[in-house]
């Protein structure tokens, strides 16, 4: 069962990352399906920490990102939208190149708040960070 009540475009995601914070980091949507957005980001000059790992902000604004991004496309935007009230990640192998892939899958969507997973893995299919992010869905005025 579909949980978006918008059809998703994955030209029209990766539209919405230009003069962004996704497009300095290099986010790019990479597909989704009935209950899932999914988009990688580089580990490079852009995210990595001093040490030469990726910075584990940059994996959470990977996973706000994907969070925010499907809790919007799970509301009637001509009446709601989302935004974020509480994230938090457990960052569990570090990346040093390459890319992280990011897929957000609902744990609870209500209609006031909507709580998203989203697991970070490498290209060795190696989980690098868990993440969730709680979402208030609001009305609009």
């Amino acid at each position: 069962m579909n949980i978006f009540k918008v059809d998703l475009d994955l030209q029209a995601l990766n539209r919405m990352s230009a003069n962004n914070m996704l497009a300095h980091v290099g986010i790019e949507f990479t597909g989704f399906g009935d209950d899932f957005i999914e988009a990688k980001m580089p580990v490079d000059h852009r995210t990595h920490q001093p040490l030469g790992l990726l910075h584990g902000g940059a994996s959470v604004v990977l996973a706000e990102t994907l969070g925010s991004i499907a809790a919007n496309c799970c509301v009637d935007n001509a009446k709601q939208y989302c935004v974020g009230l509480e994230i938090n990640a457990n960052h569990i192998k570090s990346a040093k190149s390459g890319f992280v892939k990011g897929l957000a899958k609902p744990i609870h969507i209500g209609g006031r708040t909507q709580v998203w997973e989203i697991k970070i893995h490498n290209e060795s299919n190696e989980l690098v960070c868990i993440s969730r992010i709680t979402m208030a869905v609001m009305d609009k005025k």
